[in-house]
């Protein structure tokens, strides 16, 4: 059997991105964020986030304390009724990162490598899937993954929004819910 997920982005759509979050009193919620994957998890679907994280690359923070992080954000959704079933991330820059991380990467956004694993890893259909992001590369992963619904959380408009099919701007979390319902934005 097959499921359909709802994609989140990190840094801009589950936390207001102040540049290389790693630690918890750094994290503001995007306001109807817990909403928004509570009504997800009712709905039975998988939410998984899919976020670059160039910080690990770049030294600035370690693979351990993004891992801890994330468990403490995955805790304060299951407080407000959520569940994150996966958190997949890539910690990789062609350019500017450490050794170690410096090289194009099949999982760094805008290429689909981690929505491609969740597939795989969770048994997931991605044409009936939902992405929200905040950021054209985000979409284009989506796309390049054959991802449904592709969503750019942009409300202050700064991004063009790619002429395709499957493809929307909200100003606001819960609009998505309506696409979870089928019913588009």
């Amino acid at each position: 059997m097959t499921v359909r997920a709802l994609f989140l982005d990190r840094d801009g759509v589950i936390n207001v991105d102040h540049g290389y979050v790693h630690r918890p009193d750094q994290v503001d919620f995007v306001p109807g964020i817990f909403e928004l994957v509570a009504a997800a998890t009712t709905r039975h679907w998988s939410v998984v986030v899919v976020t670059n994280q160039s910080g690990i690359g770049r030294g600035y923070y370690g693979e351990d304390e993004f891992r801890d992080l994330s468990e403490w954000m995955r805790a304060r959704f299951a407080e407000n009724g959520g569940n994150i079933a996966a958190v997949y991330h890539c910690p990789h820059h062609p350019r500017d990162a450490l050794p170690d991380y410096r090289r194009a990467c099949p999982d760094r956004k805008p290429e689909p490598g981690m929505l491609l694993r969740a597939r795989d890893d969770l048994g997931l259909d991605l044409a009936g899937s939902v992405l929200v992001g905040d950021r054209p590369s985000d979409l284009e992963a989506a796309c390049r993954a054959g991802v449904g619904a592709r969503l750019l959380f942009d409300p202050e408009g700064r991004w063009p929004l790619p002429d395709e099919a499957g493809v929307a701007r909200i100003r606001a979390l819960p609009e998505v819910i309506g696409w979870l319902d089928g019913g588009g934005g």
